[in-house]
């Protein structure tokens, strides 16, 4: 193998000498210096059970990259928990976050020529920031993730963070007493790793390991358990063969694994924020990827597996009813993945499932036979009309009425609709519009899990639509639709709406349509002014500046030298 990148610094000779001595204090001997450096992203933090485990899996990556033949170099990169900052203005800074990661390793492995990257990591940004800046710098990489939370148990009943905000809707709404309320909450998230069901963390988690980025199995493994960290050991030697062979991401993420990762998400009824995610790094590794080609794959992949959050199990369950790879075996039984795609192993799809049988085992209900799928086509529909020309994100599964038209009830932050529902003023046909929450107006996109979460606990998910330029959670489910776009900030039709407009979301036509006149919009439109910035400096400020659309990732280096 050709000398890594820091060796051809630190070899060439007596100028170079300084490069040697600081790497010497860091641990290098005489032997060292020919070695591949590989790069530890290690996302550590006590900032939220998703991340707290993680340090473990990190130390044990290092050591497993020694015995492989490389030097370790272990880095830290930020997180911050969207479950805790959920319904505050500090959940503005979530998305943000992404490109922060996104930044911090690139920048921490091209300043210090790494020859690869082991990035881990657990809350919601950590996956896609992580991959976008492994796709942008194209070194040799391995993802792993710090693993899934076991779920909480009370009265009987599996919970999850969820449950904890379903359960205010809930108390609120008189259903359940304070006992009760309190209960859920002390009992939601019992240790370590990411939150439990098909949300956010645990779609992007397998849709890498559908790329062919991170070692089967590995997505659903519990945070808590040994074969966690036995994953990430073997995740560096595998990472340190993948140097040698110099086999590198934009090999493995190409056009037809994402086609792959987008069929997965479908078939177990993953997060709308995948959307968003992937969009931003097909645009990071170069592959053409919009938001027409997730409805095209939706039509032909059924969702198979009975998942919260509509659905009754968590991952856990899933892993040990066979996993990723049983879905994607299933899926390429059927014609619905590229077996040819490579993986990080060097092996392609079809050899790493050659020994995983083509139907799940009858013993168990997470995974559904390949005749009698949760649903027949999958569950993220990609809505358009005049109320969000360039398209918006709906997630389709466990809505009971599919199409829903009602008046508008009009909020200007997500805070002003959480209280109405609190409050009882949202009535059963209702259509709610949360706007000014979009990447730019937010900034940030929060994501509303506080508002349908009261939605649900207040009975009113069937009968109640909600339409927002923000986000949902990987934990929202009902009739709700987000990522509106063009968003209320740059003047899209969301901003026109008023109170009482008469609005239509339908699923099956793939609708979100306002009824109003084109006459009476261009008059509202001519009237409208666009609000102040409501940051002026800092992270916020310079993330409002930068970002694109949603409909093209929410990215914030697109184009940056045509403005």
């Amino acid at each position: 193998m050709a000398e890594n990148l820091r060796s051809q610094v630190v070899t060439q000779g007596v100028q170079r000498s300084p490069n040697r001595a600081m790497l010497r204090a860091v641990g290098f001997q005489d032997e060292d210096f020919t070695k591949p450096i590989v790069g530890i992203a290690n996302g550590y933090s006590t900032i939220t059970p998703c991340n707290m485990g993680i340090n473990e899996l990190a130390q044990r990556a290092e050591v497993g990259i020694k015995q492989a033949g490389a030097m370790p170099q272990m880095f830290g990169t930020i997180t911050i928990s969207d479950g805790i900052s959920m319904g505050t203005e500090g959940m503005k800074y979530s998305l943000v976050s992404r490109e922060v990661i996104a930044d911090s390793i690139e920048t921490a492995c091209n300043g210090q020529s790494m020859d690869g990257v082991l990035a881990i990591g657990g809350c919601d940004k950590n996956m896609p920031g992580a991959m976008i800046a492994i796709a942008r710098m194209n070194v040799p990489a391995i993802f792993v993730y710090g693993g899934t939370i076991k779920p909480g148990n009370y009265g009987g009943c599996d919970l999850t963070v969820v449950s904890a905000f379903e359960a205010v809707g809930e108390y609120s709404a008189g259903k359940i007493d304070e006992e009760k309320l309190l209960g859920v909450e002390r009992n939601a998230c019992p240790g370590p790793g990411s939150c439990g069901g098909m949300f956010t963390a645990n779609t992007m988690s397998s849709a890498f390991e559908a790329m062919g980025m991170s070692l089967p199995y590995s997505s659903t493994m519990a945070a808590e358990d040994a074969e966690k960290a036995d994953s990430a050991e073997k995740s560096a030697f595998v990472l340190v063969e993948a140097i040698r062979k110099q086999l590198l991401p934009r090999q493995i993420i190409t056009r037809k694994s994402i086609e792959n990762a987008i069929s997965v998400i479908m078939a177990v009824g993953g997060s709308t924020n995948a959307v968003l995610h992937f969009l931003a790094i097909a645009r990071a590794v170069g592959v053409e990827l919009c938001l027409d080609d997730f409805e095209t794959i939706r039509a032909r992949v059924p969702v198979l597996c009975d998942l919260k959050p509509s659905g009754r199990y968590v991952a856990t369950d899933l892993h040990r009813a066979g996993g990723i790879p049983q879905v994607m075996k299933m899926l390429l039984a059927h014609d619905l993945l590229h077996g040819d795609c490579i993986t990080i192993s060097g092996q392609t799809i079809a050899e790493v499932l050659a020994d995983i049988p083509t139907e799940p085992s009858k013993d168990q209900d997470v995974i559904r036979p390949w005749d009698n799928p949760m649903y027949a086509q999958g569950h993220l529909a990609i809505l358009k009309g005049n109320l969000a020309s360039e398209g918006a994100v709906a997630k389709i599964t466990g809505v009971k009425q599919p199409k829903i038209t009602g008046p508008a009830r009009v909020f200007e932050s997500e805070e002003e609709c959480l209280q109405a529902i609190l409050d009882g003023k949202i009535q059963a046909g209702d259509v709610i519009i949360v706007r000014y929450e979009g990447p730019k107006g937010g900034p940030g996109m929060r994501e509303m899990l506080a508002p349908t979460s009261a939605i649900i606990g207040a009975g009113l998910g069937d009968s109640v639509g909600l339409i927002t330029d923000g986000r949902f959670s990987g934990g929202t489910y009902g009739m709700v639709v987000g990522h509106v776009a063009p968003e209320a900030a740059v003047g899209g039709t969301i901003a026109l709406v008023e109170e009482g407009d008469t609005i239509t979301i339908d699923a099956h036509a793939r609708l979100l349509q306002l009824h109003v006149s084109d006459a009476e919009l261009a008059q509202r439109r001519a009237n409208w002014k666009p609000h102040k910035p409501r940051y002026t400096n800092g992270v916020l400020a310079k993330y409002a500046k930068l970002v694109s659309s949603s409909s093209l990732g929410a990215v914030t280096d697109l184009d940056l030298f045509d403005n």
